[in-house]
């Protein structure tokens, strides 16, 4: 990851969470491998796979919100003007608030203000707010 860091000139921020994303994808195909080494049946697998993709689509469907943010957090990380570092001010009827992008999640994305303050928002609302950034 670091060749292609410096090959294509990633943020290390960047890289960071792509290096997060291969290493759970890493423990999930471990776990299968040693599930077919320990003897479980194919099926029985498939059955506690569905089982649980089932559960979680429920507990999805029941909170909208959550499936939301997860796919704001994917629309911010690829296909938005601002990264990890820049600073944005989230145009707001009475509040602004300004300051540096530290993380953008799953489910929020936090801000560190001139005070040292860390404000955590969701990513929903950050696509749904105007920004305001300074463009380095």
């Amino acid at each position: 990851m670091k060749k292609i860091q410096v090959k294509f000139s990633f943020q290390k921020a960047r890289i960071l969470v792509t290096n997060k994303i291969i290493t759970i994808l890493i423990y999930i195909s471990l776990i299968v491998i040693i599930s077919f080494i320990w003897g479980v049946d194919e099926k029985q697998l498939l059955i506690y796979i569905s089982s649980f993709l089932t559960i979680l689509g429920i507990a999805f469907f029941a909170q909208w919100s959550l499936l939301s943010n997860i796919t704001a957090g994917i629309i911010l990380y690829i296909n938005y003007p601002v990264k990890i570092g820049d600073t944005i001010t989230v145009l707001e009827k009475d509040n602004n608030i300004t300051g540096e992008i530290r993380d953008i999640g799953a489910f929020f994305i936090t801000l560190k203000t001139q005070e040292n303050e860390l404000i955590t928002m969701p990513n929903s609302i950050i696509l749904q707010k105007n920004i305001k950034y300074d463009s380095e």
